[in-house]
């Protein structure tokens, strides 16, 4: 071989090894970008997990002195109508809502339990001021006594005959599946029955001795995690669950998915819509089929890396995992 024809083969294996290595650099600088997203929401998450679980604590206290508090419970401190405490936020920043649905088995009883917890208010004022992300948070009893705060327009928004035991922000929580009766967090997104749009939630049970006395819940909007957590980093980002449900996700790459069209192309404003549902964005119901493989990639092979070949804007993606929840952060990477 000539010593240019050597000189020329060196300089070519320099220039391929040093794109190679520069790719690697740039995935591994990109997966340490998706893991910062999901440490800063974890710890955000942990923060709210740790502060519910003591709102438990002292709810469980609340119930274990339920003899004496009742003997000489103050007043009832709520005006109602009907099933609705009449209070608006404006009016006293201090108040829950309080509603005892037209399902309870004994609405004395229920009355009693209002009573109970009437110490709850300033518990959950101080949680509230102390976590941002939160919306709300709430207790809904086996008795069907709900305790909202901060309060909000009930009257006009909550159905008074559904039965809150029905709902995954209670059920999830029972003995049944949740036989260590410590936190859960619902990865599924869901409609608030109290018009907050499409929410994520963290529950706690309380129990009355073995019988499940209540669930209390915190709840923050998917809309939220997109502009806190997915606007404030550049990329075109997904959070998704483990059964390939879109939770949250910048429009733009949530389009590039091969979705169905977006309410307006704005992924927000269709999670806000009653219309919406989360099945319809699915990756694996992606019209796409390397969006399926790559759903089957990241989602079943437990694998972090995924490069398009057939897909004429999408060159790659890559994926982590949260460790308290079962959810999957993806990022896009266009073809240009």
């Amino acid at each position: 071989m000539s010593l240019f024809r050597f000189f020329i083969l060196s300089v070519l294996i320099f220039i391929l090894f040093g794109c190679q290595k520069n790719r690697e650099v740039q995935v591994e600088e990109n997966l340490a970008k998706l893991k910062g997203i999901i440490e800063n929401l974890e710890t955000q998450g942990q923060q709210m997990s740790s502060d519910l679980d003591q709102v438990a604590h002292y709810y469980q206290a609340l119930i274990e002195k339920k003899d004496s508090i009742l003997r000489n419970p103050g007043p009832f401190k709520y005006t109602m109508d009907g099933p609705f405490s009449v209070n608006l936020p404006e009016e006293d920043s201090t108040l829950s809502s309080i509603i005892i649905l037209n399902t309870t088995k004994d609405r004395k009883k229920a009355e009693e339990e209002v009573l109970l917890t009437n110490s709850l208010d300033s518990v959950f004022a101080s949680f509230f001021r102390k976590n941002p992300m939160a919306v709300q948070i709430y207790s809904n009893s086996a008795l069907q006594v709900s305790r909202v705060y901060p309060a909000y327009d009930t009257k006009n928004i909550v159905d008074p005959n559904i039965d809150v035991t029905t709902f995954n922000f209670y059920y999830e929580a029972d003995r049944e599946r949740n036989p260590s009766k410590g936190l859960v967090w619902i990865p599924d997104a869901y409609v608030d029955p109290a018009g907050k749009g499409w929410i994520l939630s963290l529950v706690h049970p309380v129990y009355d001795g073995e019988e499940l006395f209540a669930v209390l819940g915190v709840d923050f909007t998917v809309s939220d995690v997109i502009h806190n957590y997915l606007e404030s980093v550049q990329g075109n980002f997904v959070l998704v669950n483990s059964k390939g449900d879109i939770v949250a996700g910048k429009g733009e790459a949530i389009e590039a998915l091969s979705m169905p069209p977006l309410k307006n192309h704005v992924y927000r404003e269709t999670i806000q819509s009653d219309n919406f549902r989360i099945s319809d964005f699915n990756l694996f119901q992606s019209k796409s089929p390397e969006v399926r493989k790559m759903a089957q990639t990241f989602l079943l092979e437990r694998r972090n890396q995924f490069n398009f070949k057939e897909e004429a804007n999408l060159k790659s993606a890559l994926c982590l995992s949260f460790q308290g929840i079962d959810w999957y952060l993806i990022e896009l990477f266009p073809n240009y």
